[in-house]
């Protein structure tokens, strides 16, 4: 069974860096999206960031500037490098990958301190 790992997260003062990694732990054919989600206390999971495998980004309008999405789907790992984190950063950060089915990440903790 295929599961996606995720690492990079912390706690940082505002103003602060982070990156976080995803990785799948075998091979996920066909990958078509690869993706990183957030959801913070009380709130809904919103999309933060997304690259396809023609290499079209997306961003939040919340990050943009901020946040940078890359990633090799060739060896399925995505990387989130977030730049001048704010206190609303704050949330569990999830990876998702695209394929033949919606693969999830089980979630890392980033705090953005202020």
């Amino acid at each position: 069974q295929v599961q996606l790992m995720e690492s990079g997260g912390g706690l940082v003062q505002a103003g602060g860096s982070l990156t976080l990694s995803c990785a799948a732990s075998g091979s996920i054919f066909s990958i078509s999206a690869m993706c990183w989600y957030r959801q913070a206390p009380g709130l809904q999971r919103e999309l933060v960031a997304a690259i396809t495998s023609g290499g079209i980004t997306n961003y939040a309008d919340s990050v943009k500037g901020r946040f940078t999405i890359s990633g090799d789907f060739a060896k399925g790992t995505v990387y989130l490098q977030m730049n001048s984190l704010k206190p609303e950063d704050t949330a569990v950060y999830y990876c998702a990958f695209l394929a033949k089915s919606y693969y999830w990440g089980q979630g890392t903790q980033v705090t953005v301190s202020s």
